[in-house]
């Protein structure tokens, strides 16, 4: 595995591969990665020539009061994992090195982000799309790997890709849980124990709501008052919210119908969790979890 700290390098070695008509498999991380992030990488490893992972916390998407300075950070232990689990490159740039100057220009998403968590975090998409945009043109990848835990970002990084014309395939992949239930995060460490012991009641909530779809209940209002109603009753977290919304336009309804995304974030005291299920209503009222 060949570490990549420049972008310069990285953006000869790009050039290189493409040149023998290698395809790239580009997988984003802000690293302390986990089994979430590897399956990322092994589905690259299945579709692609050249895998590149990029570990990189980006300051541009995080807001003044969030955890920008204690995120968890392990380079070696990444390093390590990277290898064992098939990377060819870890792009590994520093702050300075991704932003050497004060931006002359902005990139400003303008749907999909005033719902969910980014109604609560003005200005963090513009972070995530700016970055990428970097990556996306140091890579030049052919196929961009994300995972739909973060099921918002993956319907920004959709509209984005379509809106600039850019030449990649983006290949969702499903949330990666662990024993009990709670969706993989890097964050996941913040928890404490009481909060951890707790926190797969998020997913087993979202299981029991998807139930009643299942069963026919459409109205999204008594749905949404339903998982609210469990949760509070069986969490220490705060609710910061619980959406249905139309996926991936991210748009509100009354009735499921269509495609769906069922979503909620809970805020414990040094890490929030955001959980989602998609469900697709067929014209037959078939219920289908993607």
């Amino acid at each position: 595995m060949i570490v990549v700290k420049t972008v310069k390098e990285m953006q000869q070695l790009s050039k290189k591969f493409k040149s023998s008509d290698n395809s790239i498999g580009y997988v984003a991380t802000m690293g302390f990665l986990h089994e979430g992030h590897l399956s990322l990488v092994n589905e690259a490893r299945k579709r692609d020539d050249i895998v590149i992972m990029s570990i990189f916390v980006n300051p541009t998407q995080f807001g003044p009061n969030e955890d920008f300075e204690t995120y968890p950070r392990d380079f070696e232990r990444d390093c390590q994992l990277a290898e064992a689990n098939g990377v060819d490159v870890l792009f590994y740039p520093s702050v300075t090195e991704m932003y050497p100057s004060e931006l002359t220009s902005e990139i400003h998403v303008v749907k999909r982000t005033n719902v969910l968590c980014g109604k609560s975090r003005p200005g963090h998409f513009d972070g995530v799309a700016t970055v990428l945009f970097k990556f996306f043109h140091i890579i030049s990848p052919d196929r961009v790997y994300f995972g739909m835990k973060d099921a918002q970002q993956v319907a920004v990084i959709e509209g984005f890709l379509t809106d600039y014309f850019f030449p990649i395939s983006l290949v969702t992949c499903p949330t990666v849980r662990e024993h009990d239930g709670l969706a993989k995060s890097s964050r996941n460490v913040n928890l404490t124990t009481k909060e951890r012991k707790e926190a797969p009641i998020i997913y087993e909530k979202l299981q029991q709501v998807k139930m009643l779809v299942e069963n026919g209940v459409r109205d999204c209002e008594q749905l949404k008052k339903t998982i609210v109603n469990k949760l509070s009753s069986a969490i220490t977290g705060k609710i910061d919210y619980v959406e249905l919304l139309t996926y991936p336009d991210l748009t509100k309804t009354n009735t499921i119908k269509g495609k769906m995304i069922l979503a909620v974030a809970v805020q414990y005291s040094k890490v929030r969790l955001i959980d989602n299920i998609i469900l697709t209503i067929k014209e037959d009222n078939e219920c289908i979890e993607q």
